[in-house]
């Protein structure tokens, strides 16, 4: 499925990997911006640098794809700063199999509310805010 690789790589926390299955002109939507975030660098950066520090226990725990669309939505559960959040990764490939966009959405609004606060400060230390 197209959706495997960049599972194992998120599983595995590869960093690498994860960005090797971006494509150059993804889009990133995450749930705490209206504006999105665009460029396989920075949404590289932003997904390995701050989801990878934030969340804890993080597990894909349902998956589905529609090949023929190129999209494939993963739900998962995780914890950021004690909250227990329940999320969605909404994915959509391009003819190469790479993701060229990823939506992020969160539940409940505690848990969305702790992630955005220690991502406002990842940003800062990663000098992106």
């Amino acid at each position: 499925m197209l959706h495997d690789r960049f599972v194992d790589a998120v599983h595995a926390l590869d960093k690498e990997a994860i960005k090797a299955e971006m494509a150059e002109d993804i889009t990133f939507w995450s749930p705490v911006s209206f504006k999105p975030y665009q460029g396989k660098q920075l949404v590289g950066t932003i997904i390995t640098e701050g989801p990878f520090v934030i969340f804890e226990e993080f597990e894909y725990v349902h998956r589905v794809e529609d090949g023929e669309q190129r999209i494939a939505t993963l739900i998962f559960r995780a914890e950021a700063r004690g909250k227990k959040v329940e999320g969605i990764d909404l994915l959509h490939f391009d003819d190469d199999g790479l993701v060229d966009e990823l939506t992020v959405m969160l539940r409940p609004l505690s848990g969305l509310q702790a992630m955005a606060e220690a991502m406002g400060q990842r940003f800062k230390e990663l000098g992106l805010a």
